[in-house]
């Protein structure tokens, strides 16, 4: 583990290779899992506050379950997340030539919001875990991610440099910065520790 500013760092960020492979999983993560997409309280507001304009992206079962629901959620683990229809997708997901799309990200794209996505979405695999003195930043192995990991191996790509922009996005460039100065020096490092 590492510590950069606030955050311990799993040396799987640094060490595990992976690009997502699209192409592949189709978009596995957004209609897979036991629960929604985790949020930051800030991202409850605004979700409430881009409804509005994102609704036109969204698929009728998306948008019954946001009107029955909310646009957020306190799941089973006492976890704020997004909704999901059936215990299956996200009910921000939409579905293009058989694959499983963020609405949210469409109309970022399309430039109607500024908000691309949760930032759990755009770390992903990378999840934290807060806890009152520090974040907990840990790669974490799914399945369904197998050829992503496949392709990072075979391009060479840690999870760290994949993730550049969202981790930018969370803890900003500095932060990004320190982390990739570790990461190049961690052979060095370790032997000062010893």
């Amino acid at each position: 583990m590492l510590q950069i500013g606030n955050a311990i760092v799993s040396l799987d960020v640094i060490e595990k290779k992976f690009i997502c492979d699209f192409g592949k999983c189709k978009g596995a993560c957004c209609v897979e899992g036991d629960s929604g997409a985790p949020l930051e309280e800030d991202e409850k507001a605004i979700l409430d506050e881009i409804y509005p304009v994102i609704k036109e992206y969204l698929t009728e079962k998306g948008i019954e379950e946001i009107e029955k629901q909310g646009t957020s959620v306190v799941d089973a683990d006492g976890d704020l997340v997004t909704p999901i229809i059936n215990d299956k997708e996200c009910v921000y997901t939409v579905f293009e030539n058989g694959l499983a799309l963020c609405g949210i990200e469409k109309a970022f794209l399309d430039g109607k919001i500024s908000y691309r996505k949760p930032i759990s979405c755009s770390l992903y695999p990378i999840r934290i875990q807060k806890y009152p003195e520090f974040d907990a930043v840990n790669y974490n192995k799914w399945n369904i991610c197998a050829p992503a990991r496949e392709l990072g191996f075979k391009m060479g790509t840690p999870v760290y440099k994949f993730l550049k922009d969202p981790l930018i996005r969370k803890y900003g460039e500095d932060w990004y910065k320190e982390l990739e100065y570790a990461a190049e020096n961690l052979e060095e490092i370790y032997q000062i520790r010893r």
